[in-house]
Order: structure tokens, then C-alpha cells, then sequence
């Protein structure tokens, strides 16, 4: 055999060698890309985004879209082929496998908790919208969860109103947890409570609860990490909202849909556009004040955006140099912290002032 030909053919092999071993060689590593976008305001999958009942509504021309990011599942192990076209490609971000799934969690314990954070942000975000428009909005701490095989199971359950502990009126979360540390493991700790289901009645009927509680004792257990008093309940807020809120929205998990939602439901809620008939996008969570945070996958989402036909984009500010390395071409980076920043963002698009907008810097 020729030279040339035995120095192509080994090539040939090597090279077919190379592919094989790009394919087989599995890496620890997970890809990040653009998700869909969703307008808040409008219909996904032939049903509306947001509905409301017993209160009137306004249509919107413009778009509030929230953005999402795919990412690989948690049983998937992209191969080195993979890895290496994900780290070249523009709209693709390969990131170790561990910093979206810990070892230590399971692909159910992974989409539960998903799932229990879009949640928290459906509600937030309608407690903040209907606040900052003025609605009387009730709170109550609660029993948010119960640890299984803990002292609280079958004494305490999801959803009972809190009044007090130890004889102790309670009127937030962080309180609960303070008044039974008081204690030492083994001592009973007497939590006077508004069954849950008498609770949630209650507060779907305007937020009064009836002035006759249960008293449950509990005695306490020492907490497995340190030497703490623990009874296995975890805390939470219920509302009474005035009206019924409804947000629909399959196959999304996480918190960073939450500015999206406040905003979208307060501009079904408002008369006058709140984009003015503008395209705008965005992300970030949002709690009960107002405050807006930052979430993961940001590079994707403002391409995901400008995709869909996004001009602005809403911007937590903790994610702005980040998102501000590799901006689309058309699209302007908002920076907000709070609501009332993006709200005021909103002012000034729909009035035509974007020079005035803050938008985001790259670091250095």
C-alpha cells in the first residue's frame, strides 16, 4: 500500500475513532438553552394566561412576556460531541451537571420543587399586583408543610391557622420557629390553632377568622443538625385575595416568572395599557414587598426574547453584567430592583422616553 494511502486510511480511522469516542465518553455536564416565551396577557395552549372572576378586566395590546430556559433532564449525560458543540455554539450554555441537580436530589424531589416555587410566585405575585393597586389583601401564617415522622405529624396539618404559641399571638411566619426554640428537646410547646379547613373557608370569605381556636400540643424533638427544639412544621402565609386569580401555565416551574405575572395582572386589571402596545419581556422573581431577584439562565432568556420579538427586557440588576456581555442586536437590557422600577420602566416606553430608561452594564 502507497504511503499517501496508508497515512490517509490511518486518518480516516483516527478520525472515525475520535467521533466514536466523542459519542460513547459521556461528561458531567448539563446544556442551557433558549426556552418558549409566554405573553402574560394573552392565551398559551388556547387558554388565557391569566384569568380573573368578580372583578372587571381590560384587554391589552402589547406584550408582557416571561421567558423560560430548557435545560437537559436530570437522568440525561450529554456525550463530549455534545459538551464541545454546546461550548461553541452562541445560544447554548454547557454547565456542570451539579449546579442544576445536586447529587443529593432525585428527579422527583427536583420537579416538586419546581413545581412548589412557580406556585409561591403565582402567589406572590398576585398579592403584590393587587397591593400596589390597592386591593385589601389579608395575610395569615399558617402551617405551610408538615415533616413526616416528625412530632407535628397527625397533630398538626397543612393549612392551620396559626393564632398562637405558648399563648403568644403570631402575626408572621418567623415568629413560630423563635417561640418553639425557646424550648428544650422533649418540652411541650401548645399551639392554638384554626383548623385548616375552617381556616381556608374562612379566608376565602374576606380573611376573618372565628375567635374560637384549637389548643394541640406538640412536644418537641431535637433537631438532627444541633441541639435546637423542633416540633416539624415549616411556616407560611394564605391570603384572602378579593376576587378569584387564576394563572394557568403547563410544563413551567421555578420562581423567576413572578415580575411577569404581577405585571401582567395588573395591566389586565388597569384600564390604560401598561406597555402602551410594546413589545417587552422579562424575568425575575418577586416577593411580597415588591422586591425583584435574580434567577439563572438569563443569556438564554434575553435570546429567547429577542427571538419572540422582544425591544426591551426587563432585567433583575444582579443579573444585568451578566446578560449585558452578549446582548442581541434590537433589544435593550431594563434594569430593575423592585416593582415600582419596573412599573416606572413601563412609563417610560409606553410614553417614548427610552433614553431615560437604566439600562444594564457590562462589568468593567
Amino acid at each position: 500500500m502507497p504511503r499517501r494511502t496508508a497515512t490517509l486510511l490511518t486518518s480516516v480511522l483516527l478520525l472515525i475513532g475520535m467521533l466514536c469516542a466523542g459519542v460513547l465518553i459521556q461528561v458531567p455536564y448539563s446544556e442551557m438553552s433558549p426556552g418558549p416565551t409566554v405573553n402574560t396577557l394573552g392565551e398559551h395552549e388556547g387558554e388565557p394566561v391569566l384569568t380573573v372572576e368578580g372583578e372587571e378586566t381590560f384587554e391589552a395590546s402589547g406584550h408582557l412576556n416571561m421567558t423560560t430556559v430548557r435545560v437537559t433532564g436530570i437522568n440525561y449525560r450529554m456525550n463530549l460531541l455534545e459538551a464541545m458543540h454546546g461550548w461553541l455554539a452562541d445560544d447554548r450554555a454547557v454547565v456542570p451537571h451539579d449546579t442544576l441537580y445536586p447529587e443529593d436530589v432525585s428527579a422527583d424531589q427536583v420537579e416538586e420543587r419546581n413545581a412548589e416555587e412557580f406556585t409561591q410566585s403565582q402567589e406572590s405575585a398576585k398579592v403584590v399586583a393587587l397591593r400596589e393597586l390597592g386591593y385589601d389583601v389579608p395575610e395569615q401564617t399558617v402551617v405551610a408543610a408538615v415533616v413526616e415522622d416528625s412530632p407535628a405529624q397527625d397533630r398538626l396539618h397543612a393549612g392551620d391557622a396559626i393564632i398562637a404559641v405558648d399563648g403568644t399571638p403570631v402575626t408572621e411566619p418567623g415568629q413560630v420557629a423563635e417561640l418553639v426554640t425557646r424550648h428544650q428537646p422533649g418540652e411541650d410547646v401548645v399551639f392554638s390553632v384554626v383548623p385548616a379547613e375552617q381556616a381556608e373557608e374562612a379566608m376565602n370569605g374576606g380573611g376573618q377568622l372565628p375567635d374560637e381556636t384549637e389548643e394541640i400540643t406538640v412536644t418537641t424533638a431535637e433537631a438532627p443538625d444541633d441541639q435546637r427544639a423542633i416540633v416539624g412544621i415549616q411556616a407560611g402565609l394564605a391570603y384572602s385575595l378579593p376576587f378569584e386569580v387564576d394563572i394557568k401555565l403547563a410544563d413551567v416551574g421555578g420562581p423567576s416568572a413572578g415580575l411577569m405575572f404581577a405585571l401582567g395582572l395588573m395591566d389586565r386589571l388597569t384600564e390604560d395599557d401598561l406597555t402602551g402596545g410594546e413589545f417587552v419581556a422579562g424575568t425575575g422573581t418577586i416577593d411580597n414587598e415588591g422586591d425583584v431577584g435574580p434567577i439563572g439562565g438569563v443569556s438564554m432568556k434575553i435570546i429567547a426574547a429577542r427571538e419572540a420579538g422582544a425591544e426591551f427586557f426587563l432585567t433583575p440588576s444582579d443579573n444585568c453584567a451578566t446578560a449585558a456581555e452578549h446582548v442581541p442586536d434590537g433589544l435593550t437590557l431594563v434594569e430593575v430592583d423592585t416593582l415600582d422600577d419596573a412599573l416606572e420602566a413601563l412609563r417610560l416606553i409606553r410614553g417614548g422616553d427610552t433614553d431615560a430608561l437604566p439600562e444594564c452594564q457590562a462589568a468593567g
